[in-house]
């Protein structure tokens, strides 16, 4: 005879908590369910809502430097350690996991004005006032062992910038000129010049590792190929370029920071355009680095705060900034794409966030589900008006914010008097100007 039991497995309509829900099954019928439109949109505000509301994007401060923090460099395989240099020469390793200083040393008389970390990792280089380029081992010396640099260059003049090649055993500095140096030669191999006093920073293309560009005193934005006896090309601009940074995924853009509180994104084809001008700043922008995957940039700014740009955006997503942080000097990105690290004038590094209500620790599955949902919500609904002002709205401090005021009142001006005088003039005598025109002088080759 045969006997059908019925059997039920409480793992199909419980669900994992501690206590026994019900799962409820859901049919995904379109025509059940006529107001989803309604309570996505409810669910999508919340979600903008929650997101400011949980948006603490300090995480801490590294104190430690008796002098404003001048430059940073990040570890090639590390990511829990970071090295920083001083105005006072001094030179501090940092173990960021336990937010501690783990090694010090007197590196150079003067400020340290670059540094960079060789691409294996085991030694890193500084460059300061004294003339000197130092290269010292990553490994702490043992007990009774001297703190001394494995070796060291004695240059003619001040180095200003510094930058390691990926793969080879080369480095750059700048100055009065860009120098190309091999680690095993105590003279550089290679030497660019082109009518300039000085140059300011010099960066290697980590895709195209032959390439490099400095920025220079003359205004302009150099580039050159190792393989080339003269540099390739410069771009001229209205006022000068601090630094630059190149974007890691794409291997033809570069973004510079100017004095003149705006962020260019060029692409080095073609160098008569820039392919983005990046606003929001109000007063010199002095550092810039892309994030690992290519899709964002921070800048550090003269006007004490830090602002996350998308790549191909002219605003910037978010500005972070802090009662007691001065002018930001210089600024990195992690290597895993989550925090953000800036040095100030007033002898602090900072941790940030990169994404501002993100929680950190292990999330579980079902945390980690609700996020991405919620994110996808966003994402959908952002162009409605409700949940974009809510999205951008930022608190700043007064003195940012008159600022920014006062900025673009000049701005308005200036477009009005644009405008009378063209409604004024002979037709095609005043021609209208764009934006990305208006601050690229000339292109030399």
């Amino acid at each position: 005879m045969k006997v059908k039991v019925l059997s039920r497995n409480p793992d199909d309509y419980v669900r994992e908590t501690k206590f026994d829900i019900q799962r409820v099954p859901r049919n995904y019928d379109p025509s059940l369910h006529p107001f989803e439109v309604c309570r996505e949109y409810t669910r999508a505000l919340n979600a903008t809502k929650l997101d400011r509301v949980f948006a603490k994007p300090f995480l801490a401060s590294l104190d430690g430097h008796r002098d404003g923090v001048n430059c940073m460099a990040k570890h090639t395989s590390s990511l829990s350690l970071l090295l920083s240099g001083s105005c006072d020469g001094e030179v501090k390793l940092w173990n960021l996991s336990q937010r501690e200083c783990v090694r010090t040393l007197q590196a150079h008389e003067g400020f340290v004005r670059g540094m960079v970390v060789r691409f294996c990792g085991t030694s890193f280089f500084t460059v300061g006032d004294d003339k000197t380029i130092k290269q010292w081992k990553m490994e702490t010396p043992g007990y009774g062992e001297a703190e001394e640099p494995l070796n060291t260059i004695l240059g003619k003049t001040v180095f200003t910038g510094l930058d390691h090649h990926q793969t080879d055993g080369v480095f750059a500095t700048c100055g009065q000129q860009v120098d190309i140096w091999d680690e095993q030669r105590s003279s550089p191999i290679r030497s660019f010049t082109w009518g300039v006093d000085s140059f300011s920073s010099v960066r290697f293309n980590p895709v195209e590792t032959q390439l490099l560009a400095s920025c220079s005193s003359d205004r302009s934005i150099v580039l050159y190929d190792m393989r080339e006896a003269a540099p390739l090309k410069k771009v001229i601009m209205t006022m000068r370029s601090n630094t630059l940074s190149w974007n890691p995924m794409e291997a033809y853009f570069f973004t510079c920071c100017n004095e003149d509180y705006n962020l260019y994104t060029y692409d080095m084809r073609h160098l008569h355009q820039p392919v983005t001008v990046h606003l929001d700043h109000v007063s010199a922008v002095l550092d810039v680095d892309y994030s690992p995957t290519g899709k964002e940039f921070v800048s550090a700014s003269f006007d004490k705060s830090i602002r996350i740009f998308p790549k191909d955006s002219g605003r910037s997503r978010e500005v972070y900034h802090t009662k007691r942080m001065q002018h930001v000097i210089c600024i990195k990105w992690s290597a895993d794409n989550r925090y953000i690290l800036s040095g100030s004038d007033e002898m602090n590094i900072r941790l940030w966030k990169a994404t501002a209500s993100e929680k950190l620790g292990v999330l579980t599955p079902r945390e980690r589900e609700a996020t991405n949902y919620r994110k996808k919500l966003t994402e959908k609904y952002k162009d409605f008006p409700q949940i974009r002002r809510i999205a951008q709205h930022r608190h700043l401090p007064k003195t940012l914010f008159n600022q920014s005021k006062e900025l673009k009142l000049m701005k308005e001006a200036r477009r009005k008097k644009e405008r009378n005088l063209r409604k004024h003039s002979k037709p095609g005598s005043v021609p209208v100007v764009s934006e990305k025109d208006k601050h690229v002088v000339a292109v030399v080759k």
